[in-house]
């Protein structure tokens, strides 16, 4: 099977694919942090959404929080109130966030905000956003959102990061395809490129500034770059034949990509710098779905050189590959966590195509999804989050869960399929 799904995805055929993503929460952890999020008082400030609304929904979305209503809450708060800690105890609440949003001139905002610890009954920190636009508050929401997170639970937030996918619409002859971008929560979509034809494969940067992906613009397979922010693109690939599956290493200075420059799908590296090739394998079967271990020492990729379909791993000084999975006979799309200690990948074991990770030292693996044709596993850059493409009866959507399987949501978008979904680094 995997053979013929592998030449559809190398040539094409198979559909990716989205605008405003709408979240919806599956799941929760078990074990979830009980907060309040206060409103944020201010007179002058006005906008389509609270902030502590936005800030509301991204602490739940992630699974690791469990936010009180309003209307549950102990006491009228906001930024001035007294606290009555043992109020908020009583209703089982262990952290609060308040906060004010002061206008300093013509459309800038200076936001102050503070974190309670109620159980301890002290302030853990308190903070300040400055210049803020009108316009930014969304962003300034995720980046309070990030604070409060690692304050929280000592793990770096990724509110403030984006996810990069193929949206398609239409039917033929107007089938459309939209490579586009959207915050992590799914808003703030935007097209950066479309496409009558076929788009594939979007893989960001390490440093979150470009993304390479395929396009059929030109009849075949080909390869681009381009500048998420000024929109500059250019052709990094067009040998004959298959141009698929572009990896950044981790230095950002070479791409892996799959090519059949011989006939056979192989991995091979690209220079950026001096667009020199490198052949890193040589078989007759398929390899392609390459990712990067962190230390860029070594590539995972997708084979069935073993007549199953399997993840390998090969160094970049090449050499041979060596099986990394084991259990079942389908294991493809591989994507190692930011500490190298884990491996997201889609596995089917006869019950379907599902998301699963599996521990690289111990070999011990675990089924996260229950789809039927999940797909295209994408780690946030804090490792604690995969993003995937599910399948249900309108198309492709986009859903999210949580490393250790107990958190769980989908990112829906009405009219299009959407696929490929890809987590963008940190952007310091």
């Amino acid at each position: 099977m995997f053979k013929i799904f592998a030449l559809l995805v190398l040539w094409g055929v198979v559909q990716n694919g989205h605008a405003v993503l709408e979240i919806e929460i599956t799941e929760g952890v078990e074990s979830a942090l009980p907060i309040a999020i206060a409103t944020f008082t201010g007179d002058t400030y006005t906008a389509p959404e609270a902030m502590e609304d936005i800030v509301r929904s991204n602490l739940r979305s992630s699974g690791f929080f469990e936010v009180l209503e309003k209307q549950h809450f102990p006491q009228d708060i906001d930024s001035t109130s007294q606290l009555h800690y043992s109020l908020w105890r009583e209703a089982g609440v262990e952290s609060l966030l308040t906060g004010e949003i002061i206008q300093t001139g013509d459309n800038l905002y200076r936001i102050e905000f503070r974190l309670f610890d109620l159980v301890r009954q002290k302030r853990l920190s308190g903070h300040a956003i400055s210049s803020v636009r009108r316009e930014d508050i969304r962003k300034a929401g995720h980046k309070i959102s990030d604070i409060v997170f690692e304050s929280l639970t000592g793990i770096r937030g990724v509110f403030s990061t984006q996810i990069a996918y193929i949206s398609t619409s239409g039917s033929a002859p107007n089938k459309k395809y939209e490579l586009q971008i959207a915050d992590a929560d799914g808003h703030n979509a935007r097209t950066i490129f479309s496409s009558s034809k076929q788009l594939m494969s979007p893989a960001w940067s390490p440093d979150g500034t470009r993304l390479a992906y395929v396009s059929f613009e030109g009849g075949n397979s080909a390869i681009y770059v381009q500048d998420v922010k000024e929109g500059r693109r250019f052709m990094v690939s067009a040998q004959s034949g298959i141009n698929s599956a572009p990896a950044w290493s981790p230095d950002g200075r070479y791409l892996a990509l799959t090519l059949s420059i011989d006939g056979s799908a192989d991995i091979y590296l690209l220079d950026t710098r001096t667009r020199r090739l490198k052949r890193l394998t040589r078989d007759s079967s398929i390899d392609t779905e390459a990712c990067w271990m962190p230390d860029s020492k070594a590539l995972l990729f997708t084979s069935d050189r073993s007549n199953e379909t399997q993840v390998y791993r090969v160094s970049v000084r090449g050499g041979k590959p060596k099986r990394v999975t084991f259990e079942g006979a389908y294991n493809a799309a591989p994507d190692v966590s930011p500490d190298g200690r884990q491996l997201a990948f889609v596995h089917n074991n006869g019950a379907g195509f599902r998301i699963a990770v599996m521990d690289l030292g111990s070999g011990a693996m675990r089924i996260l999804t229950k789809g039927h044709l999940d797909e295209g596993p994408s780690y946030a850059p804090n490792g604690k989050m995969i993003v995937y493409a599910a399948s249900e009866r309108d198309g492709g959507v986009l859903a999210a869960v949580s490393a250790n399987g107990r958190a769980k949501r989908k990112l829906r978008k009405a009219g299009s399929d959407v696929r490929a979904p890809t987590w963008s680094p940190f952007r310091n």
